[in-house]
């Protein structure tokens, strides 16, 4: 299904770095973005939960994992691994995707900390972080969930299968009549969550596809990317 967006940013609004998608001209496009569920993007620089409670672990993860892990000094606690520096959306969305859904309750983080590593890489300007961090809420357990996730040895990776930008996007990009900052990119990541833990002392393991939407703002707005928000969970921009 297309959906089209009108963007609305003007030089002498003092919000300039700030894109609003919900602003879209035309009750269609409202519509549509009602039902999406969205967000509002940074403009860039000078404008120019799944998880309820479960009794038992879903299944591991895949190969699509974030930065190898830094070299660190004996007996220092190691660190997550950071989001890459790139001027790829495609590639930093991935990397974005991947650290989202890659968590192991035995490593002694918490989801806080996961999150940290997300926000971390959110535009430098901080005008999405709140919101951004309001999305990954819906994505990582709760602390109460966590807990009894840990009880379990739960750990969760994902595969990204497939990766584009997607025709909403670029319709709203035409019809926009350029007024999306150059380098606001949504990039719609398709793939299979994989968890695995232990129930009652045997290993069990679980698989469930997932789709989801990433944005991000890339040069020229920025050296390299940034992520701005990620769509509804199973909800994305098609």
């Amino acid at each position: 299904m297309s959906k089209r967006a009108d963007l609305t940013l003007t030089p002498t609004d003092p919000r300039r770095r700030r894109v609003i998608i919900a602003a879209a001209a035309g009750a269609v496009v409202l519509l549509v973005l009602v039902g999406v569920g969205l967000y509002g993007l940074l403009a860039g620089p000078d404008a120019g939960q799944e998880d309820s409670a479960p009794t038992r672990p879903n299944g591991p993860a895949s190969p699509a994992t974030p930065e190898p892990e830094p070299t660190r000094a004996p007996g220092e606690l190691p660190a997550l691994p950071e989001l890459p520096v790139t001027t790829e959306p495609d590639t930093y969305a991935r990397a974005v995707a991947a650290a989202v859904f890659t968590w192991d309750t035995a490593d002694r983080f918490s989801p806080l900390d996961y999150t940290a590593v997300i926000l971390a890489g959110a535009d430098p300007s901080g005008e999405e972080s709140a919101g951004l961090a309001a999305d990954l809420a819906m994505y990582l357990p709760t602390t109460q969930v966590w807990r009894q996730l840990t009880d379990y040895a739960t750990s969760q990776t994902l595969t990204v299968e497939h990766s584009y930008v997607p025709e909403a996007w670029a319709d709203a990009v035409a019809s926009s009549g350029g007024r999306i900052v150059p380098g606001t990119v949504a990039v719609t990541i398709e793939g299979t969550r994989h968890r695995s833990g232990v129930w009652n002392e045997n290993p069990v393991v679980s698989e469930h596809p997932v789709a989801f939407t990433v944005f991000v703002i890339c040069p020229p707005a920025y050296e390299s990317c940034h992520v701005l928000r990620l769509s509804e969970l199973d909800n994305p921009l098609r």
